[in-house]
């Protein structure tokens, strides 16, 4: 491996490619631009690249943290790229060169933005201060660990805890749901002296369905299995304020919340403002059909960050692995003195899990799956698709203890990991 890197990277003079994010975008267009002889440079705040798709399983102490993160570094000296640690502040695009936060400078001949986003609050009062949210590895932890709090807490006092999650996506539906089965059947094992019925799980969505991507079906049969459950779904609401113990409701009714996780939407990160590229909804960065950034010519846009006005794509994991694999063809293309070619989504489908033997899943040609033959496709896809044999591994060891012992003791995995 080490001899294959060196000689990937023997010519300086091969045309240099930077990637800012170890996401599903940007590390889907490395193996391409490194066997086509580019110097490739992935940058990150993160020493890792986060599988996203199971956070919640983290935050349900279902997954240890290090299940769902794989070294970025370690990924990319497979095909010879070499990783940096840092954050995006600036882009020089007439001397083609970045800023990072620390200082660091760096030039390239071609960039990739893949950053990702992260929550979006719509300006709703409260919401940021006061809501938990799911969309990085560190939120997983201190969700979970807050949430182990919480009912040890119920082990010595009186009262309630009630536990709101804000949105009705794949998110919103799966955390609900797997909150909702640990209440029932899982919490007994760490904390047997908490009464079940002491824990309340709501689900708020402003839309009146869930999963709006899905089918009517699919998004009814999601909506009873939450409720066999015994989720409060609350439909066609929404939210004016958030505070530390409260959800109000515009029609002025306050419910209780002692615990509120926001997984209602996503925006850019402010940051992307400074980079001097040009904005869309959310903060998105508009692009045009080949994904080049509108108004340049070598700065292209991939995944949850990146937005086609006039073709959106869903802000899923597919989208972002393939829009990843076409930024770096049309780098290819552009070295090769060739027109570049238009972004298309392939849809394969897309699924969601509300809890043990329970999914949906929609592919591509009409298929429809339902009930634990979805759940079992599910499974197997999460794992194919998390990165490294060591965290497939574990994580099929640790979900499949979860749920083949059922009721049983399948205890929740606890910690102090920051």
């Amino acid at each position: 491996m080490r001899t294959i890197a060196r000689r990937r990277q023997a010519n300086p003079d091969a045309p240099q490619v930077v990637i800012c994010g170890a996401g599903f975008g940007g590390l889907s267009a490395i193996s391409r631009l490194t066997r086509a002889g580019m110097r490739v440079t992935l940058i990150d705040s993160h020493l890792y690249s986060t599988f996203q798709p199971l956070l919640y399983q983290v935050a349900t102490a279902g997954l240890n943290p290090g299940d769902v993160a794989y070294p970025a570094g370690g990924f990319v000296r497979r095909y010879g790229a070499i990783f940096r640690r840092g954050e995006l502040a600036a882009i020089d695009s007439a001397s083609r060169r970045l800023k990072l936060t620390n200082g660091r400078e760096l030039g390239y001949d071609y960039l990739i933005l893949a950053t990702g986003v992260s929550a979006s609050y719509y300006g709703l009062k409260g919401a940021a201060e006061n809501t938990f949210g799911l969309y990085t590895r560190t939120d997983a932890i201190v969700l979970r660990d807050h949430l182990m709090a919480a009912f040890e807490r119920l082990s010595v006092d009186s009262g309630d805890l009630a536990v709101t999650v804000v949105g009705g996506g794949a998110t919103g539906v799966e955390l609900a749901g797997t909150l909702a089965e640990l209440r029932g059947t899982v919490l007994g094992a760490t904390f047997p002296d908490v009464d079940p019925d002491r824990v309340h799980v709501r689900l708020v969505e402003m839309s009146p369905s869930l999963l709006g991507p899905f089918d009517e079906k699919l998004r009814e049969y999601a909506k009873a299995q939450l409720l066999r459950r015994g989720v409060d779904v609350r439909l066609n609401t929404r939210i004016s304020e958030v505070t530390d113990s409260r959800v109000r409701l515009v029609d002025s009714e306050d419910l209780p919340s002692d615990i509120t996780v926001w997984a209602a939407g996503v925006a850019a990160s402010l940051a992307v403002a400074g980079w001097g590229v040009p904005q869309g909804k959310h903060g998105r960065i508009l692009v045009g059909p080949d994904l080049r950034v509108q108004g340049q010519d070598r700065i292209f846009a991939v995944g949850d960050v990146a937005i086609n006005p006039d073709d959106p794509t869903p802000q899923l994991a597919q989208p972002a692995l393939q829009m990843g694999r076409h930024a770096a063809a049309q780098i290819l293309r552009l070295e090769g003195k060739s027109a570049t070619e238009p972004f298309k989504y392939h849809d394969k489908g897309t699924m969601a899990t509300i809890g043990r033997r329970s999914a949906v899943v929609q592919l591509a040609g009409g298929l429809r799956m339902r009930g634990t033959l979805a759940w079992l496709a599910w499974f197997v896809l999460h794992l194919v698709y998390l990165l490294g044999g060591r965290n497939r591994v574990s994580a099929l060891i640790n979900l499949t203890y979860r749920y083949i012992f059922w009721g049983h003791g399948g205890a929740v995995i606890v910690g102090d990991e920051p």
